[in-house]
Formats: structure tokens, sequence, C-alpha cells
């Protein structure tokens, strides 16, 4: 196996990260998915890294959000993901991998665990609450409290997008490619570009 390469739109993703780090928003994008009855569902994820050495993109989930349903049922999923200040829109379809604890990967469950303790004891408390889309009960909420040094709790879980198409739109300079995926011949993945007329 070679090196890995670069994919020239993640390349394009990563400089508009960095020129826009002191946008909050930046770093938050839509990820549509297929509802259990057919319909788009569509929320605001926020973005938590790419794998190491590759393309797919981390994110991550509570086990008891629809969204995770919605993708055991139909593992294809799209991100758009806009960038005020630089006109930039990024469309990445791709598969997801849900990463609960029921995994029997190792290697899976040490990518969630790491995810886990990259959380803020805040951001982890909220997989504490009580389950999303239920009635909610008019009483006092509950205080939790959490082991900072125990591992992910049954409700956590990490998505994995592995994109194999993006369509790149820049508004200012009214650019647009598509980068599709392929398979060489020695099984290696790679990506290809075609420059393309903007869509209304």
């Amino acid at each position: 196996m070679g090196t890995p390469v670069t994919a020239p739109w993640k390349q394009l993703l990563l400089r508009a990260l960095e020129s826009q780090s002191h946008l909050k928003h930046s770093i938050y994008f839509q990820l549509a998915t297929v509802g259990t009855n057919g319909r788009p569902s569509n929320r605001t994820v926020v973005f938590r890294g790419f794998q190491d050495n590759t393309d797919k993109i981390q994110i991550n989930s509570d086990t008891r959000s629809r969204k995770i349903e919605e993708l055991k049922s139909c593992p294809f999923s799209e991100i758009c993901w806009y960038f005020t200040e630089s006109w930039e829109q990024f469309r990445i379809n791709g598969r997801v991998d849900v990463i609960d604890g029921s995994n029997s990967d190792p290697e899976k469950l040490q990518i969630r665990e790491k995810s886990w303790f990259g959380c803020s004891m805040k951001a982890r408390l909220q997989y504490l609450d009580p389950e999303q889309g239920c009635p909610s009960v008019n009483e006092q909420p509950k205080e939790f409290s959490l082991d900072p040094c125990a591992g992910p709790v049954d409700a956590f879980c990490v998505l994995i997008l592995d994109p194999d198409q993006v369509d790149y739109l820049n508004l200012k300079s009214n650019l647009k490619l598509n980068f599709m995926s392929r398979l060489s011949d020695n099984g290696e993945k790679y990506w290809a570009s075609l420059k393309t007329n903007p869509e209304c």
C-alpha cells in the first residue's frame, strides 16, 4: 500500500475551515438521511474531524436519536456544508458507519472511546439526558454525575461518513467541481474531478 493521497476536495475543505476558524458556526453542517417513511430527514451536526490519514468524516451522536434508526435502515447520507465568509459550499455524499457499544470490531471501539474522551464533561453529560423525542414530563430536571475516567455510556456513538462523491461550489468565482471516487486496478481509492456549469 502506498502513502495515502489527500483528496483534492479535502484540501479545499481544510482551507475553508482554516480561513474561517474564527467563525464558530463554520464547524456545523447539515446531515441529510432517508427517513424510515421514505421522506427526507435533515439536521445540523458538528464536525469532529477526519479519521487519521483518510477522507472519512467523523460525527458524534446519540444512539437514541432518529437518525441512527434511519442510517441502520439506509446507510447513505449527504452533508451540505456552507461557509458564509468565502461563499463556498460542499455537498458530500457517502455511506455512514454507525459505531456504538455493541460493535464487535476492537479498532472501531477504540475510535468510539477516543472520541468520547475528546468530549468535554458538559458534552458527555448530554448523553445521560432523557430519551430524545419522548413526551416531556413537567418535573424538576434530574442532576446527573459522571466519572471523568469512565468510558462511553451506552447512548454515545460515532458516525463515520465515507465519501464517494463531492460537489464543490464557489459562489464568488462561480466555480463548480464534481469529485467522484474510483478504485484503481490494485483496489486503492482515488478521486477523479470534473469542472461543470453551476446549477441554478
